[in-house]
Parts: C-alpha cells; sequence; structure tokens
C-alpha cells in the first residue's frame, strides 16, 4: 500500500460554522486550529493546506476558567523603546472580543512552520463575530469559494 499524500487538486474546503457561546477559550481554540490545519481529515498532509473555513459567531460570549478573566495578561511591544503594552482578558474583550480567540488560536500553530505558512493566509481561513446577526457571520458572502447551504457544517 502506497502512502497517500494530498494534491491540490484532492483538497475540497467546507464551511463551518461554531457558536462560541459558554465555550471555554482554549478549548474552543483548539478545535479551532486543528480544524484550519485540517487534521480532521483523513487526507491531512503536513506540508498541504488541507484545513476548512471556519466562522465563530458570539465571541463576546466566550468564557475562560478560574480567575482568569482578570488576572490573564496579554502582551505586546510596539517597536519603541519601554513600548511594552498589556492588556488584561476583561479589557480586551470589552473592547475587541475577537482578538481573544484569534490570539489564542494562533498561538496553537508552532513558531516555526505553522506560524509563518498558515499565519500569513490565517485570515483568510477564519472569521470571527462578536454577535450573531453580524453580516459577516454568513459564510456565503464572506470567501474565496462559493459557500452553498450544502456545504455550511455546524459544530455545536
Amino acid at each position: 500500500m502506497k502512502t497517500f499524500t494530498a494534491k491540490p487538486s484532492n483538497i475540497k474546503r467546507e464551511w463551518l460554522l461554531i457558536d462560541a457561546t459558554d465555550k471555554t477559550l482554549g478549548r474552543l481554540a483548539t478545535e479551532v486550529a486543528m480544524i484550519l490545519r485540517g487534521k480532521t481529515k483523513p487526507e491531512y498532509t503536513p506540508h498541504m493546506d488541507t484545513g476548512d473555513y471556519v466562522v465563530i459567531i458570539n465571541a463576546d460570549k466566550i468564557t475562560v476558567t478560574g480567575n482568569k478573566k482578570k488576572g490573564k495578561i496579554y502582551h505586546h511591544h510596539t517597536g519603541f523603546i519601554g513600548g511594552i503594552k498589556s492588556i488584561s482578558f476583561e479589557k480586551l474583550m470589552a473592547a475587541h472580543p475577537e482578538r481573544a480567540i484569534e490570539k489564542a488560536v494562533k498561538e496553537l500553530f508552532s513558531k516555526e512552520t505553522e506560524q509563518g505558512m498558515y499565519a500569513r493566509e490565517f485570515g483568510y481561513g477564519i472569521n470571527i463575530n462578536e454577535g450573531e446577526d453580524d453580516e459577516t457571520a454568513n459564510p456565503k458572502k464572506l470567501g474565496e469559494q462559493e459557500a452553498s447551504s450544502e456545504n455550511i457544517i455546524t459544530l455545536d
């Protein structure tokens, strides 16, 4: 038996709609990263992008366990001397709830290969929305391929 290697013609992408209401941030991020990477498919090949497209709704209703709402701090550097900036999870969720999920998913990709290879195209595979009624939550209006109602799968 020969080893199967996916070719671009073999890759079939689907649209997945995920409701983030009352889901834990880390568990949701793990699930989304595996879908984006393509590890949920039998035709997964490490050097090919075999992942599906993901639309996340209700990002503002995501939860974290323990005291992380106040204790979890996100840091970034502006590039200037003394330019480290910090923001708590609570303030980030009040300002930009979709960024908490973006950061969690991006950090699950390995730094050497996947963040370089997939993080550049990360925005093309995932769309995160605050509410349920956002017009961009409709996968049919989003992407590179035409999404029809047959290939939109809802995950619980």
